[in-house]
């Protein structure tokens, strides 16, 4: 092997060992990297490993260093590598509490990102969420499922798919007797726990859940439609609206709350909408966008009488006579 690409290898081994095996709790003496790296097949000298830590710590721009623990016990550790451990704590909570990754596809990926820290730090990574209500998937067709859209999407293709819904054995059955949907995609949205997709069809964007649709396939063939109608459309906006990702008529409602619900409104609606107090100073009136549906009045309900639908008399009638139906069929 010539000596210039001995070197390289030898260099990317040491990276490697130091990566892996090192961290502030476990420095290593050069003569435990001599070793290791000629357990690997690399023959090294003591003074030759000075100089090659020498230059790893001289890369330009590298997001890592490696540092020199003196005293009993010392040696030579890495202090970061591409993540710092906090950044690989969180992916890993995201893992574990996405609803739609399977407990195999979470583990799997979960020793993935375990590559980039220590074998001792790797150990820690180790843990499940626990997530209240939270059952992971059972099939691993979604992420498929995603990756069919985002090339659909980056390529301005349409996509087919059957959409389904569960039957009471439990199963995913296509609706309308199997029909095919063509659709264009142009956005994929992250809500609740579900992946939607954002796709214009026979005149308007509509949503659907990705986790119920069955065979997506690019069309090659074909031209992604809806342009226009994508470039006046606010992703954020329209989350906002809807509850449940349930449609609805768009209707302007003003909210009478406690103050002690000012938390609750913005997590909902934003810091955009204002707080408008009333009189007595123990309550505020907040204005919102919203798509009218038995999702939205059930979320309402959820407050008792700390919060109160005022305006417009319509929505306000219609939230009566949801609780009317209710009082009837619990009397």
């Amino acid at each position: 092997m010539p000596r210039k690409e001995g070197q390289k290898l030898k260099l990317m081994t040491l990276l490697e060992i130091l990566s892996r095996e090192t961290d502030e709790q476990h420095p290593l003496s050069v003569p435990r990297l001599v070793e290791l790296l000629r357990e690997r097949g690399v023959d090294a000298e003591r003074k030759s490993v000075y100089d090659d830590i020498q230059t790893i710590n001289e890369i330009p721009d590298a997001r890592f260093e490696i540092v020199q623990q003196r005293g009993r016990g010392g040696g030579y550790y890495m202090t970061d590598t591409p993540f710092e451990f906090a950044e690989l704590k969180l992916l890993v909570d995201a893992v574990w509490a996405s609803k739609f990754i399977t407990a195999r596809k979470s583990r799997a990926l979960i020793d993935k990102l375990g590559q980039f820290t220590s074998r001792y730090r790797q150990a820690e990574l180790d843990r499940t969420v626990l997530v209240s209500g939270r059952i992971k998937s059972q099939e691993e067709k979604i992420l498929y499922s995603v990756d069919a859209l985002h090339r659909a999407i980056t390529a301005g293709r349409q996509v087919q798919f059957q959409y389904c819904d569960w039957d009471l054995n439990k199963q995913m059955t296509p609706r309308h007797g199997g029909q095919v949907y063509q659709v264009s995609p142009w956005a994929l949205v992250w809500e609740n726990g579900n992946y939607y997709l954002i796709a214009y069809t026979e005149g308007h964007l509509r949503h659907y859940r990705v986790d119920k649709m069955l065979g997506v396939t690019p069309l090659p063939d074909t031209k992604r439609e809806g342009a226009d109608e994508y470039a006046a459309f606010d992703v954020n906006a329209y989350t906002q609206q809807m509850f449940g990702m349930f449609n609805g008529q768009v209707k302007k409602v003003t909210l009478r709350c406690e103050n002690r619900f000012v938390g609750a409104m913005i997590d909902r609606f934003g810091t955009g909408p204002s707080l408008v107090p009333c009189t007595g100073g123990d309550k505020f009136a907040i204005t919102v966008d919203v798509q009218i549906s038995p999702q939205f009045f059930g979320w309402v309900a959820g407050f008792g009488p700390g919060v109160e639908i005022i305006a417009p008399a319509e929505v306000r009638a219609e939230m009566r006579k949801t609780l009317d139906t209710l009082e009837t069929l619990y009397r």
